[in-house]
């Protein structure tokens, strides 16, 4: 029945492009879908290893701007040496993204995986701050606060229809959903692997865990790259989409709202991060038709504050119990009536 549901959802989203004559809520949803996958990348560490990491955005701009600049190509003197890049494709360029991104995400295990709580998301947020002020003051090779812009959309060969460039919405949006369905079945692989019981073990019970054998340093930084790598995924799609990058980009509050996506749907399941994304991604545009701007965000942190009070494990966790009792009660109608018959 798992299985039916997702390809369900999966159906509905593919098919909405057909009928979906608003390309601004197709742009809405691109935005959403973007965000929805640095969510469930950040999951994989806030849901299934207990550690918060409030630099995880610094991951979504690394990969941003790594694939915005192999792309672009560049011409920076570093110490004395130029180094000189010519423009690679934009395929090549996504994937430099992603290396890059968890390249950072296995050096951020390394250092910071030996502290843990408080100090943990310190150094995860003096990460970010320290990215976002080398992209701010590097202007040889970032533009600083210029910003990065005319970077090329995602070109790619498709069969039957030969190379196609990703100029118009609908494209970018199957891009997206194309993305978000690996960065899902990756995490979900993952997290149903040994490993992943690794991870679920020590978010229990750390102690436990390493007295049975579990290498604690080695399982948390492998969760960190994959985490890192998805979210440098994101941060690729993030580019060649609005085409334009600045220090903006590795701001507090990306990492904040992937936090409520995270929490509010249900943190260390697999679904909890979509559900968030998608309500905490279109709700936003949703209010915006509805009131002004000052009562904005007095609603959506109503909405938030009261979604935690009665749901605090998170929306999925909340309707799967609620599927279990009315399962239970179903069976139990069922057998009671079998039991007078």
């Amino acid at each position: 029945m798992s299985r039916l549901a997702a390809l369900a959802v999966v159906a509905f989203f593919v098919s909405l492009p057909l009928w979906m004559t608003d390309q601004y809520f197709l742009h809405i949803l691109i935005g959403t879908g973007i965000f929805t996958i640095a969510a469930m990348s950040l999951n994989l560490l806030l849901g299934y290893t207990g550690q918060l990491s409030l630099g995880h955005v610094a991951f979504f701009g690394i990969g941003a701007y790594t694939s915005a600049l192999v792309s672009l190509g560049f011409d920076v003197t570093l110490f004395g040496w130029t180094v000189t890049l010519a423009p690679k494709p934009v395929w090549f360029a996504f994937l430099c993204g992603i290396v890059m991104a968890g390249l950072a995400g296995w050096f951020i295990g390394k250092v910071s995986f030996k502290v843990r709580g408080a100090y943990f998301v310190i150094v995860t947020i003096s990460f970010a701050e320290v990215v976002r002020l080398v992209a701010l003051n590097w202007i040889d090779l970032t533009e600083g606060p210029m910003a990065l812009n005319n970077i090329p959309p995602v070109t790619l060969w498709l069969p039957w229809l030969g190379e196609k460039t990703f100029w118009h919405k609908t494209p970018n949006y199957y891009l997206v959903l194309v993305i978000a369905v690996i960065a899902f079945e990756i995490i979900r692989r993952l997290v149903q692997s040994r490993l992943g019981r690794s991870l679920v073990a020590l978010r229990e019970n750390e102690p436990l865990a390493m007295s049975v054998g579990i290498d604690v340093t080695r399982s948390l930084v492998v969760a960190t790259i994959v985490s890192a790598a998805i979210a440098g995924a994101a941060g690729g799609l993030y580019a060649h989409y609005i085409r334009i990058v600045d220090p903006d980009v590795f701001l507090f509050i990306y990492t904040v709202t992937m936090v409520i996506m995270v929490v509010v749907g249900g943190k260390g399941t697999l679904w909890g991060p979509v559900v968030g994304g998608l309500l905490f991604g279109i709700l936003p545009d949703f209010l915006r038709d509805m009131a002004a701007p000052e009562v904005q965000w007095i609603i959506y942190g109503v909405i938030m504050i009261v979604i935690v009070f009665f749901l605090p494990q998170g929306i999925v966790p909340a309707v799967n119990g609620w599927l279990r009792s009315l399962g239970t009660a179903v069976r139990g109608a069922t057998a009671a009536k079998e039991d007078r018959a």
